[in-house]
Formats: C-alpha cells, structure tokens, sequence
C-alpha cells in the first residue's frame, strides 16, 4: 500500500487550511510549547505525534483554548498513564450541559425532520427554555444528583431536550428508539435501576405509524424501579401507567425557564451506552462530562472543523453512539440537525433532499446507504441544490474506493469526504480526517490528535503497510469510567486489556500506511484466517456489494476442529435473481480480481436476508461462534439484532451442513 498506490480525490485549498480552527490551535501549540508546525500532511503527524508524546499538555491547551466552562479548574490533568486507572481532571467541577449551553438568541440551535413535512426549527432560546421547563418536571419526580433517566426515544428534539435537561440535574441518562424490542430496552435499562422513563407512543417509519404502547407497557414492567414516566405523544396517544406519576410533554415544557447546572466532579457519569450485546446483556458503558465535552471539542472543533456557521447531520437513531456524538455538534455552537424516519423512504434520495431543504453543510451516514444510493443511480448534486454542502461522512463499516470516487462523481467534487472508524466505547473516532489534509480513495485521512493509536502484531510490534491489530497505547479522556455494575473492574480489563497487558485492544484489523493513513478490514475476532494469512471481510464485500444482482452479503471464516479452514459467503440477491452457477462463477472472479484469490469463498450461499446489530454491524462473530458448535443463546442475545428470523435461518442452515459432515 505505498504511495504509488494512493489516488488522491480532494485537497482542502490554502484558504481552508489557513482559516481553519486547527490552524489557530497550532498556533497556541507553538507559542505555549514552542512547536511550529508547518500547516501540511506532515505538519499534521508532528502535531499529533506531539500530541500523543505530551499528552497532558494537548488536553490542558484543549481546556483552555476552547474555554471549558468550570466553576473550579483540574487539578492537574491524569493521574496516570496506567491503563486501566488513570483518572482525568481531577479536581474540576463542572456540567457538560452548561458548556453545551453557552449560546443564546433566535439562531436555531436544532432543526428537526421526518418524512412529512418541511424541517422545523429551534432556537438557542427555544432550547434552553425547554431544557430548565423539564428540568422543573423532573424535580418534580424525584430526579437529582446520580438518579438514573432512560429514554425510549426517537430521533426529535424531545431527546436532546430530555439528555441535556438530565445532564444539567447531574443525572444519569441512556435511551434507545423505540425500534428496539421491549425485552432488548430491558435488557440494557434495567441494569441501572432507574426512577424515571421518558417516552414516546410511537414513532413514524417507511411511511406507516408504529404504535408502541404496548411495548412501553411491557418495558415498564421490566422496570420496577420507575416512579415516574414523561410521555412524548409523538403519534398522537396518551401513555398512561395507573399507580405512576405520569407528566405529558406539553405540560412539562410549558414554562420555559433557565435550565440548572449543578457542577459536577469531571468523571461524574454523564450517560450509559451500550455494546453490541451480542452475547450476553449488553455492557453498559459509563462515560463522564468531562471526557465526553473535551473529546467532542476535540474531534468536531479541531479534526472536523465544526463551527457556528454549520448545520451538522449524521443519520442516526439514539441507540446508537453517533446520536450521542452528533449532539456534540452543539458544544462548538453547530447547529445539529436531527432526522426520525427511513433514510430511504419515499426513494433512496431521501438524505439529499434532506439536506437541500435544511440547508445542512456536513452529512453523515453509512457506506450502505452511499452503495444504495449508487446502485440506484442517483446524481444527488444535479437533482438536489447542495451548495451548502462542504462535507460527507461515513461510518459502521469500511467504505470502498470506489463510493470514494462516487461521492465525488455524483455529489460534489469540492468537499471534503469524513470517512472515520471508532468505538460506542469511548465516543469518538481513532480514525478521521483533519482539515490541512486530502482525502485518498479507500482510506482514512489520519490518526486522532491526542489518541496514541497503533498497528500491532502479535508480539505488540508496531505495524506499517501491513495488518495488524487496532491497539491504543496511552488513555484517553472519553474512555469509559468503568462498565456499569462492575464494580472491581474485571469486565473492563477482560474486554479490552486482557490480550496486551496495560493497552487498549479495540477489535479491529487495520493497516496505518507510511504515508500516515489507514485501512480498517474488519473486526479482528471475525478476520479471516486462511492459511495463516489475515484478511479482512470488507475486502469481499467491498467486490460482492458492488455486484448490481447482489443487495448484501455475510462471510464467516471458521475454523475447522480437523485443522481446516471453512470460508463460505452468504448473498442476499435482488428480487427475481436466482443463484445459478454462472453467477457464483462471477462472484467467485469479481474476489479473486478486486480481493485476491486467498479471499475467493469456498462456497457462495444465497440467504433470505443477512441479520445484524440493532446498530448495523452485521453478525459475523456469533454466526461464526454457532458454525463451531456454540449454542445459540450463548453465542447471541436475540433481542439485540435486527432480524431474528434471519438468524435462525442460519442456525438452521449451519446445523444442517454439521449432521451432514460438510465443509
């Protein structure tokens, strides 16, 4: 992967450059530090490797040339660089809320849509009217310091208003949509006891309602610890609880009022996320105002170069981390612009009309939703007025070269292109992009400021140009406090310190280039193992998705207890395409030319559907588990995928081929 092999698609002008958020940073970099940095590609590895080497330096200047709003300042900024243990600015008090909150006025500080009608707005003032209204209610309920609120809602600006109302109390809070299954939101909430859930009726999506009082109903049931529920009528209805205090919406934010910040020690929990749960309950992951404020500064304000003059969207629901991050777009006085509903209904052009009416400048989403906007054929920057537009992202899986070259062909060619890879972990990305550098097809612009990320073999060696192990070397700020009701630490430490002592091991391949870029390949406990050689999954899919029969596909490397190895590729086809063998032949010479032929399967398998993650990622560790022999409800937790049905298909397959004795 040398230099020879990079296609450059886009540089930022010097014009960008200059006026950048980061260029002013590096300059406070050299006047407090005295170290220039030329304002180019190799300017931007000695600022981050400055970054990562005085890593307490990098994020006292991050408090301070963002302005953290504290009612006493840190202490000092780590106590140690021992992981897990360090604690970060201790001493400080504060309320991420409070710094989320600075602006005032009639600018919008939300601008919310679904799949009717025009986008909506509201203000700064609106906002924070609003938040200290339903503050005032959950006073009301018994909420205060460390009380734990869950949220089973959508993507509208009751969510914000309730996290930040939440946030703002020192509260706890952890939502997930209303999509999720009762038992699943069980699952997750139930783990944290909490007093309060707010909720919506229902939620609008592919044109149709969705009415899920019985749902509430029997989330609450799984939940004795709830006193007190606020409903949202998004649809209409009213929830009611006999033996509850149940407050509607429309009452708790009827008398706006200054929202309430109670300060805070900087690693006070801010909310709970979750892991996939793939197996087992989900882990609940605590991360603190602190971490989350500074990390967001630092990725949206300085790699993103995120200001006042945008209106920020990713599209995403808030179950998954990407809410959590796009609500970050509000500390650096973004305007976040909020989406409920299909990205692809009436038609997969949705997202661009999207942000033609709401005037959005930065549009994130996934390398899905990009194929199936190429696979239909659209030209977004002919059909939709996108001037506003100055960059793309893309996130949840690798994106191939050529939806690089797409976004640039059909959506605009003077944009920068976000593609980033991270973690729900810690609520940021590892991989990102900067504004002084150019986007290169197929790969990530560079490694994080502050973020001491490495390529790793198996003896803990620094990888270049090859794959190795996605590992993080010294702490960071959002990493998580601890998992929720682990208490001695032990789930921490056995899920991501277990295999290199004292080092964060994420779970991805990734080749980091000489030319300071990155590929992710895939998840390293689902890489392919072929004969000693590791190979990632998005390589095959990368060649098989771009296949107009072939809508999806799944690939599972299992190994075989005789020593063998086992590499079949599950396709989901278009409707009317049969798998005959001509098509397998050109699936099978479309990997072997654009993967290679170590990645060409030993069988393709045509499949009703391919299941995943209630956040996307598709099921290839437990399928691979159950294909070994693991039982199925140790390998997976059902509640937490999209498609159960779809995973028995597969159960039943995998078990089939094993009473037969193939391979």
């Amino acid at each position: 992967m040398g230099s020879e092999d990079a296609q450059v698609l886009w540089r930022p002008s010097p014009e960008q450059v200059e006026r950048s958020r980061l260029t002013r940073f590096a300059g406070q970099v050299a006047e407090r530090y005295g170290v220039p940095v030329a304002h180019d590609e190799d300017g931007y590895e000695q600022l981050r490797r400055w970054s990562v080497e005085h890593l307490e330096d990098f994020w006292a200047l991050v408090w301070d040339f963002f302005d953290v709003q504290a009612s006493r300042p840190p202490d000092q900024v780590l106590t140690t660089r021992q992981m897990p243990g360090g604690r970060w600015f201790p001493g400080a008090r504060l309320n991420l809320a409070e710094n989320v909150l600075r602006r005032r006025g009639a600018s919008p500080a939300l601008v919310a849509a679904g799949e009717d009608g025009p986008p909506v707005e509201m203000s700064w003032d609106e906002l924070r009217g609003q938040v200290g209204a339903l503050q005032a209610a959950l006073r009301g309920l018994g909420v205060g310091e460390g009380d734990r609120v869950v949220g089973y809602l959508p993507n509208v600006p009751a969510t914000v208003v309730a996290f930040l109302a939440c946030a703002g109390l020192g509260a706890v809070w952890s939502a997930c949509a209303p999509d999720i299954g009762a038992s699943s939101a069980v699952d997750r909430f139930a783990q944290l006891e909490p007093s309060v859930l707010v909720t919506v009726d229902g939620y609008r999506f592919g044109g149709r309602d969705r009415d899920r009082r019985d749902a509430v109903a029997e989330l609450l049931d799984g939940l004795p610890t709830v006193t007190g529920v606020v409903a949202v009528p998004q649809l209409g209805h009213v929830v009611e609880r006999p033996g509850l205090a149940v407050v509607r919406w429309d009452d708790a934010v009827a008398d706006p009022r200054e929202p309430e910040f109670v300060q805070v020690e900087a690693e006070h929990p801010l909310w709970v996320v979750y892991s996939s749960g793939t197996t087992g309950l989900p882990k609940g992951l605590v991360h603190s105002h602190a971490g989350a404020l500074v990390m967001g500064l630092v990725q949206l304000g300085l790699q993103y170069d995120v200001d006042e003059s945008d209106r920020f969207f990713w599209y995403t629901t808030p179950s998954w981390i990407m809410w959590n991050i796009a609500v970050s777009a509000l500390s650096v006085g973004a305007t976040a612009v909020l989406y409920d509903g299909s990205p692809l209904w009436p038609s997969p052009d949705r997202l661009w009309q999207l942000a033609q009416d709401a005037g959005i400048t930065r549009l994130g989403t996934s390398p899905g939703y990009l194929l199936a906007c190429e696979k239909a054929g659209l030209q977004p920057g002919r059909s939709y007025d996108l001037s506003a537009l100055r960059a793309v992202g893309s996130t949840g899986s690798p994106l191939p070269a050529s939806s690089f070259r797409w976004v640039y062909e059909q959506v605009r060619p003077d944009l920068a292109l976000h593609v980033i890879s991270g973690g729900t972990d810690f609520a940021a990305a590892l991989l990102l992009d900067a504004p002084w550098l150019p986007v290169t097809a197929g790969e990530m612009s560079c490694r994080g400021l502050g973020l001491d990320v490495e390529s790793w073999d198996e003896q803990g060696r620094p990888l270049r140009d090859e794959v190795g192990e996605l590992v993080v070397r010294s702490p960071m700020p959002s990493m998580p406090v601890r998992i929720w009701g682990d208490e001695s630490g032990s789930r921490l430490h056995d899920a991501y310190f277990d295999v290199y002592p004292g080092v964060w091991r994420h779970g991805d391949w990734v080749t980091v280039t000489s030319r300071g870029t990155a590929v992710v390949h895939g998840r390293s406990d689902s890489t392919l193992n072929r004969h000693g050689v590791r190979m990632g999954s998005a390589d095959i899919y990368s060649a098989v998705e771009a296949m107009p029969e072939v809508v999806e596909a799944l690939v599972l490397g299992v190994e075989q207890p005789d020593g063998g190895y086992w590499l079949p590729l599950f396709v989901r086809l278009e409707q009317g395409v049969e798998l005959d063998e001509a098509l397998v032949d050109r699936i099978r010479a479309r990997v072997r030319e654009h993967a290679s032929p170590r990645h060409v399967p030993d069988e393709v398998v045509a499949v009703p559907a391919v299941p995943h993650t209630t956040t996307g990622k598709k099921l290839e560790v437990p399928l691979k588990r159950i294909a070994q022999g693991v039982p199925l409800d140790r390998a997976l937790n059902l509640g937490s995928t999209d498609d159960p049905q779809a995973v028995h298909w597969f159960v039943d397959h995998l078990r089939a081929r094993a009473r037969t004795g193939a391979r």
